[in-house]
């Protein structure tokens, strides 16, 4: 029984319960390269992230705000572009973060765009990328954002329900065109993660079943519309993922349903798309899986149950998110009070919290984090980080240690919070959203504007 939780939370139970913290590390100054962003560094004591000292960046732009490392990005990109190779396609998932910037960056390095929503196809457009490359998910597409990705020409919609195969077609036929679908099958693996990051197991929204039929089904449906070209398949276990072993369960079932797509129809799926969901390094002891490992293993399997069916090679397609984003960002907060309870562990609050992350109360995520404005050679103490919401579970980091010397008015950085924070944002006690910034070379720049004040009380029309 594992005595650390997973980093997307508990394992379906098979944790103990959170509060066995773990023990302080050697150096409390130490920046783990697994975890921090590729440019992150201690100059005379402080953290620099891109060149830029994180007390200048609090300076200019506030606190809290997501420091984002552009250079990281693009490389974790290219990694993935050049480990797939070009016969293979890499979609970015751009829920994870999504902004005009970002989409710019990751499609200049050879990726393609996941969307979920009208909003996020409307940046994708916006920023300019290519719409045969932009890919729409969803499991209740609004019928306008069916037609805005059919006036649009993206390049694959993944089909999600039956009603979802009538209203595309419906749509198609108006505009004269023949979108390229991908149709999304349930195949029963349940990812080992947390409950509310699995999206293949059978009792939940996602996709048609295999098991039931229902993936069989939708298949012959878009094979009987000429409106829809079909494409191929798609399959997504979940997210925060650290092994392939559910990938190739999965891989195996759905490639069983190309090969009848195969004898019962006579029609080769060109495509496989087995999404996202690979897992980074949040805390000390995280063993994600390095980008060329995920190719290798993924393309074996694929390879090697075509050969055993008979069947061609379909062209693989893998859409990570987390992985390109997720460790390139810091968040800088300010030290607000400082509160020790009973000898227990010290209550550290800062002027963000559960608005800017909601990761931890929502999966029990971990997360670390360090004094950024200095360097200090205090004995470590055992804190936990809040926000200042009126919610008790309103926590950044659950477990950390921070030197004894820490006092209001210090820079603490969380590491790795570049996917799935920003997103999941909110306005809670009103709290307007913090800003992203973008440094690369020396130089920062906002890229997503911090809320104000007037931002909020501009949409409060009563």
């Amino acid at each position: 029984m594992s005595r650390v939780a997973h980093p997307a939370g508990p394992r379906h139970g098979d944790v103990l319960p959170a509060d066995h913290p773990p023990a302080p590390p050697e150096d409390l100054n130490a920046l783990d390269p697994a975890i921090w962003p590729r440019s992150a560094r201690r100059a005379d004591g402080v953290l620099t992230i891109g060149g830029i000292d994180a007390r200048d960046l609090a300076m200019q732009f506030g606190t809290p705000a997501l420091i984002m490392d552009e250079a990281d990005v693009r490389s974790r990109a290219r990694e993935y572009a050049d480990a797939f190779g070009a016969d293979a396609r890499v979609c970015y998932a751009s829920k994870a973060f999504c902004s005009r910037a970002v989409l710019r960056w990751v499609t200049e390095e050879g990726l393609g765009v996941d969307v979920c929503t009208g909003g996020e196809l409307a940046v994708a457009l916006s920023a300019g990328v290519d719409p045969a490359l932009i890919t729409l998910h969803g499991n209740n597409k609004l019928p306008a954002e069916i037609e805005q990705a059919v006036a649009a020409s993206v390049g694959h919609i993944v089909i999600d329900s039956f009603e979802e195969i009538a209203r595309l077609a419906y749509y198609a036929e108006a505009a004269g065109v023949r979108p390229r679908v991908l149709v999304r099958v349930t195949t029963g693996v349940e990812a080992h993660t947390h409950e509310f990051m699995a999206t293949a197991h059978d009792d939940q929204k996602f996709g048609f079943s295999l098991a039931s039929g229902a993936a069989d089904e939708a298949v012959r449906r878009v094979l009987a519309l000429p409106q829809l070209e079909f494409a191929g398949l798609h399959s997504h276990i979940g997210s925060q993922i650290f092994d392939t072993g559910g990938f190739e369960v999965a891989a195996r079932r759905v490639l069983d349903l190309a090969a009848r797509i195969h004898d019962e129809y006579g029609v080769d799926v060109a495509e496989l798309d087995l999404g996202g969901g690979f897992g980074i390094a949040y805390v000390p002891g995280d063993d994600a899986p390095e980008v060329k490992e995920i190719a290798s293993s993924l393309r074996s399997i694929v390879a090697a149950q075509c050969l055993a069916l008979g069947i061609p090679l379909p062209r693989l397609t893998i859409e990570p998110g987390r992985g390109i984003v997720g460790p390139s960002t810091v968040t800088l907060y300010e030290v607000g009070t400082i509160k020790d309870v009973d000898g227990i562990r010290t209550y550290v609050s800062v002027d963000g919290g559960m608005s800017d992350n909601v990761r931890t109360a929502l999966y029990d995520a971990e997360y670390t984090c360090v004094l950024a404005s200095r360097s200090s050679a205090a004995p470590p103490v055992l804190c936990r980080v809040v926000g200042r919401h009126c919610e008790s579970g309103d926590i950044v980091v659950r477990h950390c240690y921070l030197p004894s010397d820490l006092a209001p008015g210090d820079l603490l950085a969380v590491a790795a919070t570049g996917a799935y924070c920003r997103s999941l944002a909110s306005n809670y006690n009103h709290l307007p959203r913090p800003g992203v910034v973008a440094v690369a070379d020396g130089a920062a720049r906002e890229i997503v504007r911090r809320e104000t004040l007037d931002d909020l009380l501009r949409l409060d029309v009563g």
